[in-house]
């Protein structure tokens, strides 16, 4: 894989130890031996990875490598999650009138590739993510900037000042939690833009250039404590430490991603010393883990939840009495008690737990007879057949299978399509299935990034500019829509918490989500790792801290 002045090859790493480091676990048996000191080695499940492009990348894996080799302005302060704390800005104002942020950046500041990082860096960063205008651009644009208008909304005063208009007074820590998000990574200008593409502009494409869009899908052009040195999808992703690194330098030379996707292998290597950290254990794996004198855990509450979606396309789940029944329709006690078991817990409502506004309301049990009642009311009263499309991994699968169970008592026939990722992200993100379990992330620390998600769908057509959960279900809420844009505006943190509160318990009792759990990321450890900890979300799991003895 070419990696332009990142195009490192893997050099030997201990003898005896290497070629266990790249194998993966496909249908072979791994082969144990111990890791580098200088070496973390994860086994994780990361096929959701598409794209190492901050610009583009919206999954859950690819946060944590982004956030581990990419400066943003401001990051969250996972030990205070009510603030932001400096990045590559060292300090911010804010105007009177809370339209212009004005960032001061640190001085002397390096790309890995020795590039110096500049304001005009981090407007470029600003203006080409807003040009792409991919996934998680929605995150900027909804700030009031476009393509048009970009380079005068986020510009440039000096080498070290950065300014950033937004269109409305909205919450100060609402812009500021935006920013830390990963489509705030800060990019090397002049790296990516030598292996930038020429285009003819035309309608679709008003620009001559792809901004480096097809290099960095697969290359790197950061500024954080690690660079990513190599990744091929479903096998490995190493990140090597950054020496120009403004910050406190790792203490390892390089963090080895492996991708295990077993609960039970993950175990069996780190038992083994084969790898030095676990992050996809099921419950019984990780009781396992914390009996073993050689390995402890660590967890974290997450900001993210899991959930079904039923598709309003479909003409038996558009029914307000189906979408009722199916949330009798799950048995959360046995899936609480077993599947989640250490990591996670039934939460039937949006908002994780400890973000502004978050509903504590758990009102669903399993009830077979009152879904039955509610199916006949819709007039299905002999059932229904639908499809269920399922990452193959857990715990998503054993819920799906006990969802499919459940809800066959109540004569609905659901057939489950299994696939990695990849294959079942972009056929949720096409609009194209029935049922689909979802995980879904905090894209930042702020109750807006879960009502946009889920209770917000400006336009509900298929060629939507602005493509929420909402609108991959097809949900057409335009009264709830506004609702969101209201609790944005409001400043009074306690009349804002009441609004989200509102908009939550709408959710529950209407909407195509089945909300299930929120994750509680859990990791087993090696007890000669120090300092590994879990944020609050994938973007702020720390890896620079980390150190083997």
């Amino acid at each position: 894989m070419t990696m332009g002045k990142f195009n490192l090859r893997f050099q030997p790493l201990l003898a005896g130890a290497a070629l266990s480091l790249l194998l993966v676990s496909g249908g072979m048996a791994p082969a144990f031996a111990a890791t580098p000191a200088d070496t973390l080695v994860q086994a994780w499940a990361f096929d959701d990875t598409i794209t190492l492009d901050p610009a583009e990348s919206f999954e859950l894996s690819p946060a944590e490598f982004i956030g581990n080799s990419y400066d943003m302005l401001v990051r969250l302060d996972i030990d205070d999650t009510t603030q932001v704390k400096p990045g590559a800005a060292e300090s911010w104002e804010i105007s009177d009138d809370g339209l212009t942020y004005t960032f001061k950046l640190a001085p002397g500041l390096k790309f890995a590739s020795g590039n110096p990082l500049t304001a005009e860096d981090v407007a470029w960063s600003f203006e080409r993510a807003v040009k792409l205008d991919k996934s998680p651009a929605f995150i900027l644009t909804q700030f009031g900037l476009t393509g048009d208008n970009v380079a005068e909304k986020a510009k440039a005063v000096d080498e070290t000042t950065f300014v950033f208009t937004v269109d409305k007074p909205y919450a100060p820590s609402f812009v500021l939690n935006c920013l830390t998000a990963t489509v705030g990574a800060i990019l090397d200008k002049k790296l990516v833009m030598e292996h930038a593409e020429a285009r003819t502009p035309d309608a679709d494409n008003k620009y001559d250039t792809d901004f480096g869009y097809a290099w960095m899908k697969t290359n790197y052009a950061g500024s954080g404590p690690f660079k990513i040195r190599d990744w091929r999808a479903n096998e490995i992703l190493v990140l090597e430490r950054n020496d120009n690194y403004h910050g406190e330098k790792p203490a390892l030379n390089r963090v080895i991603y492996r991708h295990v996707k077993e609960s039970a292998t993950q175990r069996l290597m780190l038992e083994a010393g084969d790898v030095d950290v676990a992050r996809n254990l099921e419950p019984g794996d990780l009781e396992a883990v914390q009996s073993n004198p050689d390995l402890i855990s660590t967890s974290a509450p997450k900001g993210t939840v899991y959930y079904i979606s039923l598709n309003q396309k479909n003409e038996n789940l558009a029914k307000p009495e189906v979408r009722e029944a199916f949330k009798y329709l799950v048995d959360y006690d046995a899936i609480g008690a077993t599947l989640l078991k250490g990591i996670g817990e039934i939460h039937q409502t949006y908002q994780v737990k400890g973000v502004l506004g978050s509903l504590d309301s758990n009102p669903y049990t399993f009830d077979v007879d009152k879904a039955k009642e509610l199916l006949e009311k819709a007039g299905l009263k002999d059932g229904f057949s639908v499809t269920f499309d399922v990452r193959n991994t857990q715990p998503v699968t054993g819920i799906a299978e006990s969802f499919q169970q459940t809800a066959g008592q109540a004569g609905v026939k659901i057939e489950i399509i299994p696939g990695d990722g990849k294959q079942t992200l972009t056929k949720y993100r096409a609009r194209n299935h029935d049922l689909y379990i979802g995980q879904w992330g905090m894209d930042y620390w702020d109750p807006n990034t879960n009502a946009d998600a889920f209770t917000s769908n400006p336009d509900n057509g298929d060629d939507a500019a602005v493509k929420s959960l909402a609108w991959r279900n097809a949900w057409d809420i335009p009264e709830l829509t506004q609702q969101v844009q209201d609790a944005l505006l409001e400043r009074d943190n306690d009349k804002r918490a009441g609004m989200y509160q509102e908009l939550q318990q709408e959710a529950l009792e209407t909407s195509p989500f089945v909300m299930i759990f929120q994750q509680i990321e859990v990791a087993g450890v090696r007890n000669n790792v120090k300092d590994y900890r879990l944020g609050p979300s994938f973007d702020s799991n720390p890896l620079a801290p980390v150190s083997k003895n």
